[in-house]
Parts: C-alpha cells; structure tokens; sequence
C-alpha cells in the first residue's frame, strides 16, 4: 500500500514538473518572439518595452497560436500616417496581422516547391451560392491527375448537394464543404464544359510543384501574337527555373510581340525569383538599371542585431540599402513595349514586386486587369524560433522611383493604369473569352478594355461583388502563403 502511494505521489510530481517545463518552453518562445521583433522588425521603433507589452500573456489552443496572438498584437502597434491605421492592418480580419505570421514549417515547403494538398481549390460564381467552380487545378496534383480543369462546374461534394443557401461561416453547405476539403479525400461530380459529367475521387498528397500552370501563344483576329503565361507561386529559383525558362522560349520562338501575365491568385514566394522573371521581361534598353531596394529598419542597416547574429552568420553591411539594391539583368530576347498583369485580390507580395519593379522600366506599358490586390510592399526572411518558423516584416521594397506605395493594394486605374473587373472562374487559364484575359486582349486590338458581349461576372452589385467574396474567403480553408521570402545568405548557427 506504501508503495502504491509513493508511486502516486512520484506520478503526480513528474506529472507537475512536465507541465512546468512545458509552461516554461512557451514561455521562453514568447520571450524570443518579442527579442526579435525588437531587432528585425520593420516596424520595433513603436514597440514598447517587453516589460510593457508582457510578451508571456498571451494564450491560445496551441502553442502555435498563443505565439501568433503575440505576434498580430505586436503588428498593431505602428501607425500608418496615410491611412490612420496599423500598416499591417487586415480589413478581412481586423486586429490581426497582415504581413508576419508563424507557422510550423509549411510556408517552407511550399516555396521549396511540394505541395501537400489535393491541388485544386473550389469558388462560387454568381450570386446566390448555387454555381460552384474549380478555381484552380495545380499541374503535378491529384486532382491533375483525375483530369480536372479550371472552370469545370461541381455538381456535388461527398454525393451532397452544394448550392448554399446564406453563404454564412453557419451555412450547413459551407460547414460541409469545408469539412470535405480538410479531409484526405473529397469525391466530386464535376461537369465539363461540354455538358458531360463524371465522378472522381481526389487524394491529398505530395507532389512537385510546377509554378508554370500555362504557357501558350494566342493570335489575335489582326495577326497579333500575345503570350499568356499563368504563374501560381513563387517556389525557390531551383524548382522554377527550368518552367520558366521553357515558356519564354516558346514565346521567343512564336515571335511573341505583347504579353499577359496572369498572377490572379500568386500570393508570392522567392524574392530571387520574382528578379529571375522580371528580367524576361524588362526591354533590353533598361538592363543594369535599378530594379529595386531593399529598405531594412535603421538597427539591421547598421549592424546592430546582437540576437540575430547569435544564431545566424551574417556579414558587414548585410543590410545596407547599397548590398540590397538589385539590378535588371536583361534575359532572353523578348522585346516588349507593354505587359498586361491580370491580378485579384489574392495577388500578393512578390507578384506585386515584380509589377512595381517593372513601372519604372516600362513607364506607359505596364497595366493591371482585374481587382485591387493584396498590398504587400514588404518582405522577409525566415527566423526560427523553436520548432516553428517566424515572418515577421524585416524590410519594404521600393522601386528605382523609391515608390513602395501599395499598402492598400494595387487599383486597376487608380494607382496603376489598368481596367477594373471580376475573376471569372467560369472559364479555363488562357481562354480568351475570359473575361480578365478578353480584356487584355481587347486593349492590344482596340486600344480598349471594353468587351461588351462580356457580362455575367461584371454585371454583379456592389453588395453582391462583397457577399461572393466573402463566401469564398470561407472555401480558403487552405489559406495560401502570401509573402516575399529573402532566401540569400543567411545561414543558422545555432
């Protein structure tokens, strides 16, 4: 009996002391958090002191998430005098960050260039929730592999009908679809465009990325030959390269003369092959002219980053505006007077680098179709903390005009020359009936955006643009990485 006791007791005790020390490893995490954001974050001069903020205060469900609560909290902080409110301010989700996030390694592997998932993502159409479309299909992907298109209309989900009735986060169809594409495998009815339906079944799973999902040559009823080149992520230079080496010169032997770069749903990626790109497509005459700087806060330009030099290798002057100024390197022989970017909401961070990069160079030939975009003029590297990976915004990317004025996104027509209109998902990538790509096309044989068979998409309320928007952000359950990752010479020690 004694002994039962005691081994009660030594239980209870080992019990306690495990969840102490696991109090105190989050704890410590919190702490490390809130040293860095002092030292790297683009923003710390606002941050008060650890003592004031109190860094260890914050809690959630998981670790994972108490951390992000520090971190939305610290991102509120600074002001931007131009808006009246936080610069990372997320008017989807008031009170958390727009830009820095943690995660547990999966914005990593995307960029690497694997994706985990099914590979497609699903939107609804029109207004009343009861059109719902394949947005995307992912090459390399299951759902590739089961032979679906982007446009093709879901008829049902799991043998469930799927036209929603409020379009609300308590929507039965919205709770369920939601629940079928968090799990590893979602049966579709799907019909084509021809009108013929079939069944399939879509495993989650990895697979290799390739960022490139179309590239092909449309001519125009005048002769004209436009390029179209739909680009999903920003994956490392390694994993893109060689897709996008093999567009640009199919185009190049087309004798392509104007280009559409479709990065609608780019939510960025690779800083180093954002340039890699941009330099397809800058004209020959601005080679070796400024593409863009990077702009680090005042304590990383002048070497003072005692905590990130303990764990990282970094050199003299590493983030000096002179060592982050970045050049055109002119690539391939395309020759282009313009470059049509279709874009939406979910256009993010590098896409938008390399569109602002590019204004100076092509004064009068850059131009957006579409909706506003995300607005993310800064990037970052990542820092580990724990088993997890921090982003937390380190720098502001600027064109050679000194020009990083996007933080509310990129306006077709507003602070960019461009037309706005809505994301057709009705249609396949580089269908030139669709009605972002119609109007790109439009302009280069008319001198106009107008497409006035076109309406359906463009025909929506105002009201009714936001309550498809919205039920849509709900079928994210994924949420796609958006951000500009600096990934050079940067190297963890500890």
């Amino acid at each position: 009996m004694k002994k039962t006791l005691l081994s009660i007791l030594f239980l209870a005790v080992a019990f306690s002391s495990c969840k102490k020390d696991k109090n105190n490893e989050i704890d410590d995490l919190k702490d490390r958090v809130y040293e860095y954001a002092q030292e790297v974050y683009l923003w710390y001069d606002a941050l008060p002191s650890a003592g004031a903020f109190n860094p260890r205060r914050f809690t959630g469900s998981s670790d994972l998430k108490a951390l992000q609560a520090e971190i939305d909290a610290l991102s509120q902080i600074k002001m931007n005098p131009s808006t009246g409110k936080p610069y990372e301010y997320d008017a989807t989700y008031p009170g958390t960050a727009k830009y820095s996030y943690i995660d547990g390694g999966q914005a990593a592997t995307s960029i690497g260039g694997t994706g985990t998932d099914f590979g497609f993502s699903l939107s609804y159409s029109d207004a009343s929730y009861s059109d719902l479309r394949i947005r995307y299909v992912y090459p390399n992907s299951s759902a590739a592999a089961q032979n679906l298109v982007r446009g093709y209309r879901v008829l049902a989900v799991n043998d469930a009908p799927v036209a929603a009735g409020t379009g609300s986060n308590s929507d039965p169809v919205i709770i369920r679809l939601n629940q079928a594409l968090g799990g590893s495998s979602i049966k579709l009815n799907v019909q084509r465009f021809d009108g013929t339906t079939f069944t399939t079944t879509v495993t989650s799973g990895s697979y290799t990325t390739n960022p490139v999902i179309k590239a092909i040559t449309i001519t125009t009823a005048t002769g004209k030959k436009v390029g179209y080149f739909a680009f999903s992520r920003f994956t490392v230079l390694e994993n893109a390269q060689a897709r996008i080496d093999e567009a640009f010169a199919k185009f190049a032997a087309d004798k392509v003369t104007e280009l559409v770069v479709d990065f609608r749903y780019n939510g960025g990626g690779s800083v180093k092959t954002a340039e890699y790109l941009a330099n397809y497509l800058v004209p020959a005459a601005m080679n070796n002219t400024v593409m863009f700087t990077e702009y680090y806060n005042d304590k990383l330009q002048s070497g003072n980053h005692p905590v990130l030099s303990k764990d990282y290798s970094t050199k003299a002057g590493q983030f000096s505006q002179a060592n982050n100024t970045f050049k055109f390197s002119k690539k391939g022989s395309l020759n282009l007077n313009q470059v049509f970017f279709i874009v939406t909401g979910r256009t993010a961070s590098a896409s938008e680098l390399v569109i602002n990069s590019l204004k100076p160079a092509l004064p009068q030939g850059v131009k957006i179709i579409g909706q506003t975009t995300y607005g993310k003029p800064v990037g970052f590297f990542p820092i580990k903390i724990g088993d997890y990976d921090m982003y937390l915004a380190e720098f502001e990317s600027r064109n050679a005009e000194g020009k990083a004025d996007f933080y509310q996104g990129m306006i077709p027509g507003g602070n960019f020359a461009g037309y706005v209109a809505n994301d057709d998902v009705t249609k396949d990538f580089g269908d030139p009936t669709e009605n972002l790509l119609s109007r790109a096309i439009s302009y280069i044989e008319k001198g106009t955006y107008i497409v006035t068979a076109l309406k359906g998409q463009n025909s929506l309320s105002v009201n009714e643009e936001a309550d498809l928007k919205n039920v849509n952000q709900l079928l994210d359950h994924k949420h796609e990485f958006s951000g500009a990752v600096h990934d050079r010479d940067l190297k963890r020690i500890h």
